[in-house]
């Protein structure tokens, strides 16, 4: 579980932080601080993923990264 990638991002529009995990449709968060959406979209991966399976839905493996990442493969 640990290995889906986050994102972090500063949003003027917001006013505040986005964190999503683009391995799991629509699992984003919001913080006023980049720790703070972080903590939050954490807690919202581990309800995302029970969720799923409980609902009988498919949960992907971890496979996003970022292109600089895919620069070397």
């Amino acid at each position: 579980m640990s290995d889906y990638h986050i994102n972090i991002f500063y949003s003027d529009e917001d006013g505040g932080y986005i964190a999503d995990i683009p391995d799991l449709e629509a699992c984003s968060a919001f913080g006023t601080t980049a720790e703070q959406a972080l903590a939050e979209v954490k807690r919202a991966m581990v309800v995302w993923i029970a969720t799923a399976k409980q609902a009988g839905k498919p949960v992907p493996l971890p496979r996003y990264r970022p292109a600089i990442y895919q620069a070397g493969s």
